[in-house]
């Protein structure tokens, strides 16, 4: 039982950092999930930029030590994701670039989608009436 809710707090671990890249292709479709998407963003860039790990992390660590497994030692993203995705030895500085980089990623696709929704008449995005 604790291997499968280790493996339910990994997926849910990664649909959030999923979302929070790319939940703004959400907020086209559904623009009311944009608060949450801004939560999302914001948590992450927190914690991309503090060097803090995600409490998501030692609760999947401590819930496969409960299975007999070992957990990760290090952060999620450094145990799931940095090998595929970013070069060895992520720095603070590179940490707080990929913050950044999600950061301004965000703020550029939000400002392309107010815009497209404020053409397409959509009510609520600083219409003029």
């Amino acid at each position: 039982m604790y291997r499968a809710l280790a493996d339910a707090v990994l997926v849910l671990h990664a649909a959030f950092v999923l979302f929070a890249v790319g939940g703004v292709l959400l907020v086209w479709r559904r623009p009311r999930v944009a608060w949450l998407h801004l939560l999302a963003v914001a948590w992450g860039v927190g914690i991309e930029w503090s060097g803090a790990v995600c409490p998501l992390t030692p609760l999947e660590t401590v819930l496969r030590r409960l299975a007999g497994e070992m957990g990760p030692e290090d952060s999620f993203i450094e145990h799931y994701v940095l090998g595929v995705l970013y070069p060895d030895g992520l720095t603070s500085s590179g940490q707080f670039a990929l913050g950044a980089v999600l950061l301004a990623f965000n703020v550029v696709m939000y400002l392309w989608l107010w815009g497209r929704l404020r053409v397409s008449g959509c009510p609520g995005l600083g219409q003029r009436r």
